[in-house]
């Protein structure tokens, strides 16, 4: 099992029974991997997910996410690592602390973060963490 940070735009895209990645979100619920989130990232999903689907899917969506597969993580310290787009730092934040494995993203202001030695983050992209999962057998 490893902890993993999801980006919302990775979010959105997992959790559609009807999706390609949706293997993904049924690994959490499966207890596969951890989903790390803190609660500004709650927030971020519960917004996007409200403007992307019904309030009912949305809620459903939050009930799944508060539970066992998911990890709450409080982090202390700000990195501030992005400065392309400083929301995207909640991310990178969330997966110091709770010593994830990487952040799921297909976002590209979080390139940055290879240059940076110190604190490694590792960010893959969704279809590049799937063909891990395949190849992993999971």
């Amino acid at each position: 099992m490893g902890r993993l940070v999801l980006d919302t735009n990775c979010l959105i895209q997992i959790v559609s029974p009807r999706s390609k990645y949706h293997s993904l979100w049924m690994s959490f619920v499966r207890g596969e991997y951890e989903l790390c989130v803190s609660n500004e990232i709650v927030d971020e999903y519960l917004e996007i997910l409200q403007k992307l689907t019904s309030v009912e899917v949305a809620e459903y969506i939050m009930k799944t996410i508060n539970s066992p597969f998911v990890v709450f993580i409080d982090p202390f310290y700000k990195f501030d690592l992005i400065q392309a787009d400083k929301d995207d730092n909640k991310f990178v934040d969330c997966a110091i602390a709770a010593q994830a494995r990487c952040i799921i993203s297909n976002d590209h202001h979080y390139d940055i973060l290879s240059t940076i030695p110190f604190p490694h983050v590792e960010v893959i992209k969704l279809t590049d963490f799937m063909e891990i999962m395949k190849a992993s057998g999971n």
